[in-house]
């Protein structure tokens, strides 16, 4: 078992890095999209929606 073991451990750990890569790249595109969806909309026009 410590054969195996230590073998295992020297490897890289693809199936650390690859998911964390893959979750960071997420949450850039996630604070990406609030952000050009915050700062680049029109400027909001008058409600029509409300009556006289």
């Amino acid at each position: 078992m410590r054969g195996v073991r230590a073998k295992a451990a020297a490897q890289p750990p693809r199936r650390t890095w690859l998911p964390t890569l893959v979750l960071i790249l997420l949450g850039i595109m996630i604070v990406r999209d609030i952000v050009v969806r915050r700062w680049s909309s029109p400027p909001a026009g008058p409600d029509v929606t409300r009556l006289r």
